[in-house]
């Protein structure tokens, strides 16, 4: 699937039926790095999970929206290899201090000896299904 350059954010969340309308929550997270502001109105996309793939992707304008194929909505496989070299910033720091950094699809990489907003480039150590493990190859200015 094809990321477009505007997307500000990837999350998952549940879809909560309450009084006739439809409700999900964005997480914290989003709002804190300062990607998204609580004052403005976006434009969502949303995307079924693999365990519901009869779901076709949607906007907040429904008449707007266009089914991707379904193989768009398979990740069975996660964004990085070992080896990889990714500059990311890190967005909060995990239970036992490491760095924590999100690529596609919230997908989390683990960064230590980091702190909340550095800029780094990071290789790739380790990879699982759900998380993947990196070490710091370069530190980053903010805005270089």
């Amino acid at each position: 699937m094809e990321i477009p350059d505007e997307l500000l954010c990837v999350f998952s969340a549940q879809i909560e039926e309450r009084n006739g309308a439809y409700h999900l929550t964005l997480p914290e997270r989003e709002l804190d790095n300062g990607v998204l502001d609580d004052d403005e109105t976006y434009r969502v996309a949303l995307l079924g999970s693999d365990s519901e793939r009869t779901k076709t992707a949607a906007t907040t304008s429904p008449q707007e929206s266009t089914p991707e194929p379904t193989e768009s909505h398979q990740h069975t496989s996660p964004p990085v290899e070992v080896g990889d070299r990714r500059t990311v910033e890190i967005e909060g720091i995990g239970e036992k201090g490491d760095g924590i950094a999100r690529v596609e699809r919230g997908y989390v990489i683990i960064v230590p000896d980091t702190e909340k907003r550095d800029r780094v480039t990071i290789e790739i150590t380790k990879v699982s299904e759900n998380v993947a493990f990196s070490e710091v190859v370069e530190r980053k200015q903010y805005y270089e």
